[in-house]
């Protein structure tokens, strides 16, 4: 049995909008609070990383000029690594603009930005306003239907490949592009979305799966009120 949550985040100092480290924080303490220890690691631009130490790998969103920064160096340092890492089993959880550098490339205005292609999709910079608000997802990641709520500011659309899957269907907002219904992506362990908020302080749950994939165990469950009523709130906003 793993003894410890050992997680790379990617970039912190760049792709942090939103308060995306809030991510890294809950892990943190859901891991804490049951006796499970957490290794915290970082990689930024021009470090290597090895695909084969960690456990969890994360990268948050960032403004369009750290965005071009960083889709170069994923693919100059990283790219080989992380796809070792998702074909051995780790978890990458990617948000907003990490998620679109997963796919194949990000079509911003007149530049193309370069992604890993860790999962099939690309993203488009189109005519119309950003996919902005609060937005629920259902989903069957944790077992059965759940709701991940949170909020979306993506001007962005994003579409999968014909046999990718999404992460859920959208209840209420805007999800992968505001026309099919579809928010974020799901292929093994490797988990996309536009959700920021952030995510998992929103749905305590979605962190605990996360950390059962990441280490290959069945967590027991925590005194969750706090945390599940700022599910129900995040909900609320969202109209769900």
């Amino acid at each position: 049995m793993r003894t410890a949550l050992r997680v790379c985040a990617l970039y912190p100092e760049l792709m942090n909008i939103y308060a995306d480290r809030g991510n890294i924080a809950v892990l943190r303490a859901r891991c804490e609070w049951r006796g499970l220890g957490f290794e915290l690691s970082a990689s930024t631009v021009g470090e290597p990383l090895d695909g084969a130490v960690y456990d969890l790998f994360y990268i948050g969103g960032g403004q369009d000029g750290d965005q071009i920064a960083v889709s170069a160096d994923l693919a100059a340092t990283k790219r080989d690594a992380l796809h070792a890492a998702a074909g051995r089993g780790a978890v990458v959880l990617a948000v907003c603009g990490g998620y679109q550098l997963l796919g194949h490339s990000y079509q911003l205005r007149d530049r193309e930005l370069a992604g890993i292609g860790l999962v099939d999709l690309h993203t488009l910079r189109e005519d119309g306003p950003r996919l902005v608000g609060d937005c629920a997802v259902e989903t069957d990641l944790g077992g059965g239907s759940r709701v991940i709520a949170g909020f979306e500011n993506h001007g962005g659309r994003t579409y999968l490949g014909p046999d990718e899957q999404p992460l859920g269907r959208v209840l209420r907002g805007h999800g992968n592009n505001g026309s099919d219904g579809l928010e974020g992506v799901h292929n093994a362990n490797v988990i996309g979305t536009y959700l920021h908020g952030p995510l998992l302080p929103k749905n305590a749950w979605l962190a605990d799966k996360l950390i059962e994939l990441a280490c290959d165990v069945e967590l027991e469950p925590l005194e969750d009120t706090l945390e599940e009523a700022a599910h129900a709130s995040a909900r609320r906003a969202a109209g769900v």
